[in-house]
């Protein structure tokens, strides 16, 4: 039986962080997917191997029993290992058969994870020889890995809610509703949208993060900023302006000599739910010169400027 270095499976360091373990495979686990290397059979047996090795090192108690397993013995990745070699139970009792399991995992795993059937590892370490296991185990059913991505709505969108389509793997689509309200950066989970399980499980789910983007306003917290542009003559004097809202358009006061950049804030119809509170809208001014003037108009500017 072949011994497994399933840091080198993944190319990460027996140092390596939950986290930095996690990237590599998600990372590894894209590249040779099956859906991304149709009729590869090397693409397909690399997959099997990675998701192998984060099978045992993505899981804390299962690392830490095939780290002081390898610790304690120095094998080498390919070393050929026999159990009675050393020591672990003078009575147990195995077989290697190539393929002859259902989990999609070697046989080296399988011995030693495999379950009520395999081999434990704290029998191995307990030096247990009452204990005789033959065959393998069977590996209990994983999930498949999870997978995060990111959309972008307007904000009027997000306020309204929406529904929404999304193009998956292998060219699926998939229809699901933005909900109304949701806050920036909230998360919309898509049951058995992820990664399928390796072990003839359930898969894993997709959650889009929502990102809200709006060339209309700008998102401050519930706060909402909305840009419109006054002629100089109406900043001077005042006057009233039609502006559209989330909730639909809205007459307001625009005071006399407002200077650019200055706010009116209108209370309650900024972002937020529709059954909860809301934040409030502020209107920027920004004060815009005519394009072209009239021959009168210029010589109102004239006048201005003598």
């Amino acid at each position: 039986m072949k011994y497994k270095d399933y840091y080198e499976v993944l190319g990460v360091e027996k140092n390596a962080t939950s986290d930095e373990i996690k990237k590599k495979y998600r990372n590894l686990a894209k590249k040779y997917h099956p859906d991304k290397n149709e009729g590869n059979k090397e693409a397909e047996n690399r997959f099997k191997e990675i998701n192998e090795a984060y099978e045992v090192l993505g899981d804390k108690d299962k690392r830490e029993k095939y780290d002081k397993f390898g610790h304690d013995y120095s094998f080498a990745n390919g070393y050929d290992f026999d159990p009675e070699q050393y020591g672990f139970g003078k009575n147990v009792r195995y077989e290697y058969r190539q393929g002859g399991n259902n989990t999609g995992f070697s046989d080296f795993f399988n011995m030693f994870f495999g379950g009520s059937r395999g081999m434990d590892f704290d029998d191995i370490f307990s030096g247990s020889s009452r204990t005789a296991y033959s065959g393998f185990g069977q590996r209990t059913a994983q999930k498949g890995e999870d997978i995060n991505t990111k959309i972008s709505v307007t904000i009027t969108e997000a306020f309204e809610g929406v529904e929404k389509t999304l193009v998956i793997k292998n060219g699926k689509k998939i229809s699901f509703r933005v909900p109304a309200g949701i806050n920036n950066n909230g998360k919309i989970k898509l049951a058995g949208q992820g990664m399928p399980s390796v072990s003839g499980s359930a898969n894993g789910d997709l959650y889009l993060e929502v990102e809200l983007k709006d060339s209309e306003y700008k998102l401050e917290e519930q706060n909402l900023v909305k840009s419109i542009d006054v002629l100089p003559w109406e900043a001077a004097l005042g006057t009233e302006k039609v502006v559209q809202t989330l909730d639909g358009k809205l007459k307001i006061k625009i005071p006399e000599n407002i200077q650019t950049d200055g706010k009116i804030r209108i209370k309650g119809k900024g972002y937020g739910k529709k059954n909860g509170a809301r934040g409030d809208l502020f209107i920027v001014v920004k004060i815009k010169n005519p394009s072209s003037l009239s021959q009168r108009q210029r010589e109102l500017y004239e006048e201005l400027a003598n």
